[in-house]
């Protein structure tokens, strides 16, 4: 008899998974994730073999497949290398893994309803054309994410400034200061629509290169210094907590809050805009590979 992974199962594997991630804050590289998963699993010796011709491991590539469907279903989302779980995903964690899947299955066929599909009950011992596409372009993704955080990481804090100073000129905004080593009053970076400064809104930008969290109390203090229709934007390579999220939404000025996962996203959607002066401080280049399913 050929071995196989039942439906439930996969179900049962994606719900432990997201329910690790639940608990170590919602959002991880899935690096991580998948190391702190893997003894929860109590994995049979057929799901811990590797495909032959790929040599992926088949868990792991079970998740990777499946995880189409859990974003599909609202129940996941991804962001440059790291997954991150929805309260719609919370939710689903109440779920029985038969339940679990067979709505993300539903949700993933309603989306693809213009196409003809057939609900893939098992992954058999072959391995498919798609769920190596699939593995192969997450750990891609990941591993060129990671490369760049940990670039970023080792880079000295004035430097990280000058890189938000220059993706803002990338974007096409004329930067007016940028505050020198030492004392800056709260504000790191001016910037303005236009090259006089005649235009609303003047942007106040507070820069934080560390691997702490930002706080509430540091983003009330930004939004202190924030004057007419002033507009705030909040960087910072150690992430915010969630409450500093929930704080910047709510207050009366705008404050954009933007990690090193959304400032890598603007520096490869404007990486041709910005100037030789930024690629120095943050060189990349482009690879193409096959595309895998869709996840758009």
């Amino acid at each position: 008899m050929v071995a196989k992974i039942s439906r439930e199962r996969i179900g049962q594997m994606l719900q432990i998974t997201l329910a690790e991630l639940k608990n170590i804050g919602g959002e991880a590289r899935l690096k991580d994730l998948l190391g702190r998963v893997e003894p929860k699993l109590n994995l049979n010796p057929y799901e811990k073999e590797t495909y032959e011709k790929s040599g992926y491991v088949r868990w792991q590539s079970v998740i990777h497949f499946y995880s189409i469907d859990c974003i599909k279903a609202g129940f996941l989302q991804k962001s440059g290398g790291h997954w991150i779980i929805t309260p719609q995903g919370v939710d689903a964690l109440q779920m029985s893994p038969a339940d679990f899947i067979r709505t993300a299955q539903q949700k993933y066929r309603d989306w693809k309803s213009s196409k003809p599909a057939s609900p893939i009950e098992i992954i058999e011992q072959e391995e498919t054309e798609k769920v190596v596409r699939q593995t192969a372009y997450e750990q891609a993704i990941e591993q060129a994410q990671s490369e760049i955080e940990d670039f970023i990481h080792k880079m000295g804090w004035y430097d990280f400034q000058k890189l938000v100073a220059e993706l803002l000129t990338a974007m096409g905004y004329h930067v007016a200061h940028i505050a020198p080593p030492g004392a800056d009053g709260g504000v790191d970076i001016i910037a303005y629509k236009d090259p006089l400064g005649t235009t609303v809104p003047r942007i106040k930008v507070q820069v934080k290169h560390r691997s702490d969290k930002a706080k509430v109390q540091e983003v009330r203090e930004l939004h202190g210094l924030l004057r007419d229709e002033d507009v705030g934007i909040f960087v910072s390579s150690g992430g915010f907590t969630k409450d500093a999220i929930e704080e910047a939404r709510k207050m009366s000025k705008h404050i954009d809050t933007m990690d090193l996962s959304r400032l890598i996203g603007f520096w490869q959607q404007y990486y041709e805009t910005v100037r030789e002066s930024g690629k120095a401080l943050l060189p990349l280049t482009r690879l193409y590979f096959l595309a895998p399913i869709e996840e758009n």
